[in-house]
């Protein structure tokens, strides 16, 4: 009886985790839309469009009084809003793990981003300072609810379980963006038959996307479930103001050198991968003269290939191991970079071969890092060490787009701006070649998966 009723805990235990497991995709399923339709489609040429609506004779915009090329005014608002992130994260992180409340801290964040995304359906005219202001809060609030949402890895997967639900949670979200992007494209190309204007269907769009990131993180928040704080947390300091927070994070990672050695890496290589998507649609309109349709068709293809190629990288990293395979996708983004590079004006076929390249690699190495990081991370620790693994995720990227918008900002060519990306994943790529992944993990205290 003993035994039978041992057996019963564990069958029940792991239909409890398979049931928390399936609510946690759906969080990537609610706020990929958001990453997909408003970031990477509509909102950089639509606000670039406002900015320069709004222009002085010179092109250029004047927020607070400073000149900004109007060009630019989209990828600086970006990078400000990882500023407001990384001020944020860390004490929402580390009072999360000092806690049992992550959920409720999950909702504000996601609820204050879904609101701010709703909003943008009043930018019109030449309100890009409101834009630029909702663009902030909704980016912020993605980083925060993204921390917390990530932190849920390691306690809802086991270590041989984590790089194929990492990866299950990516592909939901790339079937998220796909279906509403279907969706969007019917919308803007048939807007005089909806009796709207191009201005209004793009602002529905934006607006509707804050509606599905709102309604469906109902799901994960009725599936995941709070845990008690680790044992010696609840003594952690006070809570302390956010870049007090952070630098005391980092500390604390200092005597995980290896952690952070791998945090180093990914900082690097993702950032250029998350400005690579959030400037390629500003990419292709301004500096490839293509139409919204061609690049709402172009993304339609990232998302729907992502989601193999997110499923199919997982399998890779059971043969190779996850170092080796995203090691492999870096090399494929910096040659992607390189033709994206030389694309001719005008020829959206060569804009569609790149989309198909980077739809194949953008899901497997965003989740193959996700996973891997969460074998670094001390147990207790999970939201905090997250925190600052989210200062360069799913469009907070902050030096990218910087780089990206000083480089056009000194240069006026789009094709400059875009190349210079190349070094964020060639520095990745050594920076993460000379991590030893299994020390790493041992060191962290947690144990060594068969194939890592």
């Amino acid at each position: 009886m003993g035994t039978e009723s041992v057996r019963t805990e564990t069958s029940d235990d792991a239909a409890g985790r398979r049931r928390e497991q399936r609510g946690w995709y759906f969080y990537d399923w609610a706020c990929s839309v958001y990453s997909t339709s408003v970031l990477t489609v509509f909102l950089g040429p639509y606000l670039t469009s406002v900015a320069k609506e709004a222009a002085d004779p010179g092109g250029y915009v004047h927020p607070l009084g400073i000149p900004v090329r109007a060009g630019s005014f989209f990828a600086y608002s970006v990078s400000l809003s990882v500023i407001a992130a990384v001020l944020v994260m860390p004490l929402v992180g580390a009072a999360a793990d000092r806690t049992s409340r992550k959920k409720p801290f999950l909702a504000a964040a996601a609820y204050t981003g879904a609101a701010a995304t709703t909003g943008m359906f009043f930018l019109s005219g030449d309100r890009y300072l409101l834009g630029g202001v909702l663009l902030v809060v909704a980016n912020a609030a993605q980083s925060v609810a993204m921390m917390l949402y990530n932190s849920y890895l390691p306690q809802i997967a086991p270590p041989e379980e984590r790089d194929a639900v990492s990866s299950r949670g990516w592909a939901f979200g790339y079937a998220a963006g796909s279906l509403v992007l279907v969706v969007n494209l019917v919308l803007y190309l048939a807007h005089d038959s909806f009796g709207v204007s191009e201005s209004t269907a793009v602002r529905i769009c934006l607006a509707s996307a804050g509606l599905w990131w709102g309604g469906f993180t109902l799901i994960p928040l009725l599936r995941l479930r709070d845990r008690p704080p680790a044992v010696g947390s609840a003594v952690r300091e006070a809570a302390v103001p956010g870049l007090r927070r952070l630098v005391a994070t980092y500390r604390d990672m200092r005597r995980h050198p290896l952690t952070l050695a791998f945090l180093l890496a990914y900082l690097v290589y993702n950032d250029g991968i998350q400005t690579v998507i959030s400037q390629a649609s500003v990419y292709g309109s301004e500096e490839l003269g293509l139409s919204q349709s061609t690049l709402i068709a172009a993304v339609l293809l990232v998302q729907i290939l992502a989601v193999a190629g997110a499923l199919t990288m997982g399998r890779l990293a059971l043969r190779y191991g996850a170092k080796r395979t995203i090691l492999g996708s870096l090399v494929a983004w910096t040659l992607t970079l390189a033709v994206g590079y030389f694309l001719p004006s005008g020829a959206p076929a060569g804009f569609f071969l790149l989309a198909a390249a980077i739809g194949l690699v953008l899901g497997g190495s965003q989740a193959l890092s996700r996973s891997l990081f969460s074998h670094l991370v001390p147990p207790g620790k999970e939201a905090e060490y997250f925190s600052a693994y989210e200062v360069s995720d799913r469009g907070t990227s902050w030096l990218g787009p910087l780089v990206f918008g000083i480089t056009y900002q000194v240069t006026g060519s789009y094709r400059d701006a875009i190349i210079s990306l190349v070094i964020f994943f060639v520095v990745g790529f050594l920076l993460l070649a000379r991590v030893p992944v299994r020390q790493a993990i041992t060191d962290a205290g947690n144990p060594v998966p068969e194939r890592i």
